[in-house]
């Protein structure tokens, strides 16, 4: 942010008043003042003063201050006004308004990030991509992936600062706030990254934010893109990841829209065609027949590929007994599990089911 800009709306507020009005940065530094002789003093106890006022108006040391609008929960500029008095808390909210909204005309024009936000959110057109890319002299053509870090049943506000400590370099890697429980990261990678590297990084992501804020998050990955005009497809992939997640894969906290498979598919289809599918395979009986020993059992054979000794071996049954309920199912269902191909409409069968149950339809 240029403290030109700041400068040149508090000059203009100087015929209209002759108390001091100005900008002080996250530091405490005076950035821009209609009194020159102030700008560059430092004032690091009104940092915690405007901090704890938590975007309210906020009377410190003879000064009143206001906090900017900012993405992250500590303020990134604050305004200020000499005295206070009722005078200073006025003129103090005034300038806020105005500054707030030199601001944003700046950030929209110059800001990296915004730039970032409005490609991700398809709030910029394909042509006006690379018109802001030239402007801001953004490197259009270099590995990124978007991760999509959700929390769950909590919206801790520090959130998007913890990432932001990860990820201190600004111009590179972009840490944006989507909503109260989601934050976004924009991360430029090597050229040799691969899958694996982003897990690890979303692991370390987990571990961080888990130890410093102890909640419980989610976190989707879209694919690796080439060109920013990508990076809006990469951020709907991991919404899908964290969605699709949270229908057939509840126990893991990291996914990779890479690794979704076929329940991205499942996840894409009308409902309507799903509960027709689940009518024409399960002819002879519901599938809600099966009681859960037996489901159990089935998630067993499928977790063992197939694999009869292995899944007797993990259930602590004899052979002949896990023979026997897979002749059973047989017989309720019209399914033998041994066959590769009536094994496999089974895992979707049960797959598509999950997800109407999600969809709160129980059919």
């Amino acid at each position: 942010m240029s403290s030109r800009v700041f400068q040149s709306v508090v000059l203009q507020m100087k015929d209209s008043t002759d108390r001091a009005i100005g900008v002080i940065d996250s530091e405490g530094t005076v950035v821009a003042c209609n009194e020159l002789s102030c700008i560059g003093e430092h004032w690091p106890a009104a940092v915690e003063a405007v901090n704890a006022g938590e975007g309210g108006v906020v009377r410190y040391e003879g000064r009143t201050f206001k906090a900017l609008q900012g993405w992250g929960s500590q303020f990134d500029y604050a305004a200020f006004a000499k005295g206070d008095d009722a005078e200073a808390r006025t003129l103090c909210t005034m300038a806020t308004v105005a500054l707030n909204g030199a601001k944003t005309y700046y950030e929209e024009k110059h800001d990296k990030a915004t730039f970032v936000k409005n490609i991700i959110s398809d709030n910029i057109l394909l042509g006006d991509i690379y018109v802001r890319a030239k402007e801001l002299h953004f490197i259009s053509e270099a590995p990124r992936a978007v991760f999509l870090i959700r929390q769950v049943e909590t919206t801790e506000p520090a959130l998007i600062d913890v990432v932001q400590g990860m990820f201190p370099d600004k111009q590179v890697d972009f840490v944006l706030s989507i909503s109260e429980t989601d934050v976004a990261l924009i991360k430029q990678l090597s050229d040799a990254t691969e899958g694996k590297d982003l897990y690890k990084l979303a692991r370390q992501i987990e571990e961080t934010v888990t130890e410093e804020l102890h909640v419980k998050i989610v976190i989707g990955i879209g694919t690796i893109v080439t060109h920013i005009r990508e990076l809006a497809r990469a951020y709907k992939e991991a919404q899908v990841a964290i969605d699709v997640g949270k229908v057939f894969d509840t126990e893991k906290s990291i996914i990779n829209y890479e690794n979704l498979g076929i329940g991205r598919l499942i996840y894409q289809l009308p409902t309507t065609l799903c509960e027709m599918f689940l009518q024409e395979v399960f002819k002879k009986n519901p599938i809600d027949s099966l009681d859960q020993e037996t489901l159990f059992t089935i998630n067993k054979f499928f977790e063992n590929n197939l694999n009869v000794s292995e899944t007797a071996r993990k259930l602590f049954v004899h052979r002949n007994t896990l023979v026997y309920r897979l002749e059973k199912i047989k017989k309720l269902t019209g399914l033998d599990l041994r066959e590769f191909d009536d094994a496999i409409t089974f895992k979707v069968a049960l797959m598509v089911k999950k997800y109407l149950l999600s969809r709160g339809i129980k059919s």
